[in-house]
């Protein structure tokens, strides 16, 4: 068994500490004040158990962003890992306990389970004395499950200088297996004008928005393609006034999956070029794909093998696996970056009242991610 790993198991009792700090300090992503205490909490915990540099990159709309370095690598390019903290609960909407080797809460495995282990890797490298000719960066977001609308550019600008990109999202139920595919997402937005008209007294002279939106509907779910791997749901309607009255507007919003890159212009194409059914209506299209496709190329079979390779001589397994979601880790494969993605403990029930994680393998996670980072900082 490694020394990082006996390190690491023999802190155990502190690891779960650290992640029962960042729980309690609840972080929904819409509410700011609370996000950023959360933040406060990380930061401590950083300059605790790694002691490299902050950089605090303050945000109006969402909690303030945290860039923290380790080493002072002269390389040109360094090690990314690239987390967040906001969850999608509200304050007090789960609770916080403990049963035996079981710890449930808010965010416990999506994905503050993830930011824990990174912290307490840095600190198994820091203690072992390890420095090497590359930085490693840890850059925590605090709006991704809202979009990473604040962070997206700051993630990119990273990525671009970056040899390598770890995510400590929450791994692969049951067994916790890495992700190394995600689907890409896109949303986009239907808006139909219509002329409104009275239903009983003149209703041939109207041009009805919500008529055309089912027949868009309808067109829109032919693009999808199970064999692909491409999927369209149109997942929100709206429109009309009135019962009796000929709808003038109508709107649907539309979540799209792809699996592959190459696949995005001609769905985008496919779906921004509306035929019109119903004659006096108007079609307006907006949207694009957001993150493309985190995809099983070579690159990230190595990156997979290597850390198959350090979990067997820890004593296990590791599986690999597909996500139909999507991380900030779209953001960096898609520059070809080579990422991989689902390295947080394991666990289950993200976005669940079951979320959970495992006390006893934090120990195993965090020196996974410390013993590839080892591999790749010199």
């Amino acid at each position: 068994m490694s020394t990082i790993l006996n390190f690491l198991k023999e802190n155990q009792d502190s690891i779960t500490k650290t992640l029962m700090g960042l729980t309690r300090a609840e972080s929904p992503s819409h509410t700011k004040e609370l996000v950023d205490q959360c933040g406060d909490v990380l930061k401590a915990e950083f300059e605790s158990l790694v002691g490299g540099t902050v950089e605090i990159i303050r945000k109006k709309e969402v909690g303030n962003q945290y860039k923290f370095t380790y080493g002072t690598g002269d390389e040109t390019e360094q090690i990314l890992i690239i987390g967040h903290m906001d969850t999608v609960w509200d304050k007090g909407a789960i609770p916080i306990k403990q049963d035996r080797d079981i710890l449930y809460g808010p965010g416990v495995f999506d994905m503050k389970g993830g930011l824990t282990i990174t912290l307490w890797a840095l600190n198994a490298l820091r203690e072992k004395g390890v420095q090497g000719k590359r930085k490693v960066v840890f850059l925590v977001t605090t709006d991704e499950e809202i979009g990473s609308e604040h962070s997206k550019e700051i993630i990119l600008e990273e990525a671009r200088k970056s040899s390598v990109v770890f995510v400590p999202e929450s791994s692969i139920s049951p067994h916790a297996s890495v992700k190394t595919e995600r689907k890409g997402a896109g949303q986009f937005t239907l808006k139909i004008t219509g002329v409104s008209a009275h239903a009983g007294i003149n209703a041939w002279d109207g041009a009805s928005a919500i008529e055309e939106l089912a027949y868009q509907i309808i067109d829109l779910k032919k693009l999808a393609n199970r064999e692909e791997g491409i999927s369209v749901n149109v997942g929100v309607i709206n429109g009309g006034t009135r019962v009796n009255v000929i709808a003038k507007e109508a709107i649907a919003e539309i979540d799209v999956r792809i699996t592959k890159k190459n696949q995005a212009e001609k769905l985008v194409r496919q779906i921004r070029n509306r035929p019109v059914f119903v004659e006096g209506t108007k079609v307006e299209i907006t949207g694009e794909i957001e993150r493309y496709p985190l995809e099983r190329t070579d690159s990230v079979v190595e990156l997979y093998q290597q850390l198959k390779e350090i979990a067997q001589t820890h004593g296990y397994d590791l599986g690999e696996g597909f996500s139909g979601g999507a991380s900030d880790g779209n953001f960096t494969a898609g520059l070809g970056v080579p990422t991989i993605d689902g390295l947080g403990p394991q666990g289950d029930g993200a976005h669940s009242e079951n979320e959970h994680v495992f006390i006893s393998n934090l120990p195993y996670r965090a020196a996974l991610l410390a013993e590839i980072i080892l591999k790749h900082i010199h």
